[in-house]
């Protein structure tokens, strides 16, 4: 059974999982039945999926009527060329490999990415998850919330960025995922293939999935060949009458070749990701080179870290039970269903370039106020301190992304002066 639920925030009480749960009385529900994000959960709770189901069906379509056709069609006359069951062997190991694939399939898109539990409020400075976060100054409200934190990772500054929507600083590699509504762990991509965040409790299963698909294409596409070439060499037939008393060898030699392509391509540039210890949105986003880079160890070490090192446990029991203020919970469904799309405008989103709901007039006087308070830090010539998970070193820099709102929202800022030249702009 399918349940897709989005709850209201619940009154904060830290149980030993570190999720929060309610003071008040109402009605238990398991975690996934109030679940803030866009995700899907099947039996239970036990599978949590991306916000559509559909994706993943189609990936299972284009996996197993190749091999259908394969072993119905192809692999018949393989047997009777074969001797010694070898023509057994080679049906055995293409419908082996289906199952297999499909299986990591389900690994990769049927489990938690590596997301992040949300806040039920904004933190604050004696909170135990930024106790080691200096402040910077600022006004009052939301604002009062730096909306960035340097910190220091293998001798490089990285920074780190505020989310609004998880409330919450996001860890280093982390960043929210638009589509499914979360703050995902070393976040890579959003697959739109699987349906899932790729992050890091799935991105080995992730590479393994396209990679094992790439090798069963390239298996079916071999024995393709190889039954055109028998039936050329047992009837002296040439190419095109060879295709035409076997049309579906040519139709999955064509298939084949056009998935090899492309997921044998992906496969070798997550190979060179793996490589250099960088994600998707890294790669993409920042340009660094390998100096830069303060995850890159060394390519058999990265190796090592990526693909054999043990999965992090999950930061999120979604079978758990959670005590519900029905009142509370309601009415926050009733108003998101008396939303219209019509209502929401459209602004630009400065963090993944594409359009979103426009903020309302409150958030907007937050970030002018937040804008307002970097720039009046710099004419004032004070710098915030800032924290490092292994040292502290200062930064006065006009974070680029307020810098580019800043004529949208008729702001002024003023020019700014690099304090190290090594701070790489980490912010999601």
């Amino acid at each position: 059974m399918q349940t897709k639920m989005y709850g209201s925030p619940v009154p904060p009480q830290t149980s030993d999982s570190g999720r929060r749960v309610s003071e008040s009385s109402g009605q238990m529900m398991r975690v996934y039945q109030v679940w803030k994000g866009s995700n899907r959960f099947f039996l239970g709770g036990r599978l949590i999926f991306g916000p559509s189901v559909w994706p993943i069906i189609l990936s299972i379509l284009l996996i197993v009527v190749p091999v259908i056709l394969f072993v119905l069609f192809v692999s018949q006359s393989l047997v009777n060329e074969f001797q010694h069951h070898l023509g057994n062997l080679i049906m055995g190991i293409a419908v082996g490999f289906a199952i297999y694939d499909i299986i990591l399939l389900f690994l990769t898109s049927g489990r938690d990415p590596g997301i992040i539990p949300r806040n039920t409020h904004p933190p604050e400075p004696e909170d135990d998850n930024i106790s080691n976060l200096s402040w910077a100054g600022s006004q009052g409200g939301l604002s009062s919330v730096p909306p960035f934190k340097d910190i220091t990772v293998n001798g490089i500054i990285v920074r780190v960025k505020y989310c609004h929507t998880c409330m919450l600083y996001r860890p280093p590699r982390c960043s929210h995922c638009s589509i499914c509504n979360n703050c995902v762990d070393r976040f890579d991509h959003h697959c739109p293939w699987v349906g899932q965040c790729i992050g890091k409790r799935n991105y080995r299963f992730f590479f393994m999935f396209v990679s094992s698909t790439t090798l069963l294409s390239l298996y079916v596409l071999t024995f393709c060949c190889i039954n055109l070439k028998k039936i050329m060499d047992a009837y002296e037939y040439h190419l095109w009458k060879a295709l035409m008393k076997s049309p579906v060898s040519g139709i999955l030699i064509v298939y084949n070749f056009v998935v090899v392509w492309f997921v044998g391509g992906l496969t070798g540039f997550h190979v060179f990701l793996i490589c250099t210890n960088k994600t998707t949105y890294e790669n993409f986003r920042y340009h660094y080179d390998g100096k830069m880079n303060p995850y890159n160890q060394g390519c058999a070490q990265n190796l090592t870290e990526i693909l054999f090192s043990r999965t992090p446990k999950s930061q999120n029991d979604f079978r758990a039970k959670v005590e519900v203020d029905l009142n509370v919970y309601s009415s926050s469904l009733s108003l998101e269903h008396m939303m219209s799309p019509d209502m929401a405008k459209t602004s630009f989103d400065l963090e993944m370039g594409r359009k979103r709901q426009a903020v309302d007039s409150d958030e907007l006087e937050d970030t002018r106020s937040q804008i307002s308070s970097v720039a009046g830090l710099e004419r004032c010539g004070t710098q915030p301190l800032h924290s490092s998970w292994g040292s502290h070193k200062g930064n006065c820099e006009i974070p680029p992304d307020l810098e580019a709102s800043s004529p949208e929202f008729g702001i002024e800022i003023g020019s700014t002066e690099m304090k190290n030249p090594r701070s790489t702009n980490f912010s999601r």
